[in-house]
């Protein structure tokens, strides 16, 4: 499934052009399922009718990359299905880095079992020493990464390496030029670009639903809306450092069984921290995620 949009969808199978269709009444549950039933990745069966596919199955997911939708009551909005890796991008200038939108993300990755990688655009700006620091405190936690420019193409090949053979789901706050580096990793997609509203400092979004596209037959990338916020799901407080993989080596070695890694004495992740083993940035994101979910509530 490459998009999928209230109902039309557009299906890429295994050989030949892209096909428009349409998902089955049954399928697509109730307007408050958020499209859940079908979404860009599933693999699923259709039959054609009149020349139009109708998707009448939908094969068993081996993942799903959610978030928690906006909205009064908490519920999941399923991005992706069947990922192999998550590439978050980020910038550290235009818009200034922001950890608490990366952790979250690279959390919701972990929980889900993905494999995550970094990518730190805009370099171009002079921001190439500030990117390598950001990057170096996510290689302590395991998270391969590297600095790019969607304007000079910088980083380009490397990046497209990294996503041969694996369907990689793209995803970066507003204005981080995400669009425009999958413009720089395949010319021939020309997708939309954002700009950052230089009043706000914020961006302004160009790609307004999940797609997944494939510029060659090993290579599958999706692009989702950029945005300003991101709800975790399925993760709470008292868990949120299993999804810390930087904190794993240390989990089960504090002093207190439900040690939160704040101020509690003989803390084993902080004496981490302490150490350099853990990056004084994730910690200060993790306490500071943490209280944010206790005061959001349970998903």
């Amino acid at each position: 499934m490459a998009r999928v949009d209230y109902g039309s969808c557009i299906l890429m199978p295994g050989h030949g052009p892209p096909l428009e269709g349409t998902v089955k009444g049954s399928l697509r549950g109730s307007s408050k399922a958020l499209g859940n039933a079908v979404v860009v990745g599933d693999r699923v069966h259709f039959q054609t009718d009149r020349g139009r596919a109708v998707v009448v199955a939908v094969a068993p997911r081996r993942n799903v990359f959610s978030r928690c939708a906006a909205g009064r009551r908490p519920a999941e909005q399923v991005v992706a299905a069947n990922v192999d890796q998550v590439v978050l991008v980020a910038s550290v200038l235009e818009p200034e880095f922001k950890p608490n939108f990366a952790d979250r993300v690279l959390c919701q990755a972990e929980h889900a079992g993905i494999p995550a990688r970094i990518v730190i655009n805009k370099i171009d700006l002079g921001s190439r020493d500030l990117a390598l620091v950001v990057l170096a405190d996510y290689a302590r936690a395991g998270y391969p990464g590297q600095p790019a420019s969607a304007k000079s193409g910088e980083g380009a090949d490397h990046l497209r390496q990294a996503c041969r053979g694996r369907r990689s789901l793209f995803v970066g706050h507003s204005g981080v030029g995400k669009s425009t580096l999958l413009n720089a990793l395949v010319p021939e997609l020309n997708l939309l670009a954002a700009s950052v509203n230089p009043k706000t400092g914020k961006g302004r979004q160009t790609t307004t639903a999940a797609w997944l596209l494939r510029p060659e037959p090993d290579l599958e990338l999706i692009d989702t809306p950029g945005v300003r916020t991101f709800a975790l799901w399925g993760i709470g407080p008292r868990d949120l450092d299993q999804s810390y993989p930087d904190f794993r080596r240390f989990l089960g070695e504090c002093r207190f069984a439900n040690c939160q890694h704040d101020r509690e004495p003989q803390c084993a992740v902080r004496e981490g921290v302490a150490a350099g083993l853990i990056a004084a940035r994730r910690h200060a994101s993790y306490l500071k995620l943490r209280a944010e979910l206790e005061a959001e509530g349970p998903p």
